[in-house]
């Protein structure tokens, strides 16, 4: 199994579609990162030999993937929340954020429904 950005990336599958697996890299992104380390997308990744795996690996490099990633997110939320932003009351009272609906839907972000004394439809 090839490691790379500290995640184990399924061997079987194309390298395009198998560097995907790492937080922080979608397919156009995984797409730039192999034509920039001239490595073809259809080769799997057991095919691939280890001078391809560290050109992968060192244009990975120049992203910002997995763990410093995820810590610039969560930064950036808890900013939200600390200055009293309208993003952050939402972020903090789990509501939706971009502004969809609330009425019917966002059962994802409000969780289980409560129910209401004394309230029949």
């Amino acid at each position: 199994m090839a490691r790379i950005a500290g995640v184990d990336i399924p061997r079987d599958k194309r390298v395009v579609v198998s560097l995907t697996y790492v937080y922080g890299i979608g397919l156009p992104t995984s797409k730039q990162i192999l034509k920039d380390a001239n490595v073809s997308e259809e080769t799997r990744v057991k095919a691939l030999t280890e001078d391809e795996l560290n050109r992968i690996r060192t244009e990975i490099g120049k992203y910002v993937t997995e763990g410093d990633l995820r810590r610039e997110v969560t930064l950036n939320i808890k900013r939200l929340m600390e200055i009293g932003s309208y993003r952050g009351i939402r972020h903090r009272k789990g509501l939706p954020v971009r502004g969809q609906n609330t009425r019917n839907n966002a059962r994802t972000r409000k969780g289980k429904p409560k129910a209401i004394a004394g309230k029949k439809k």
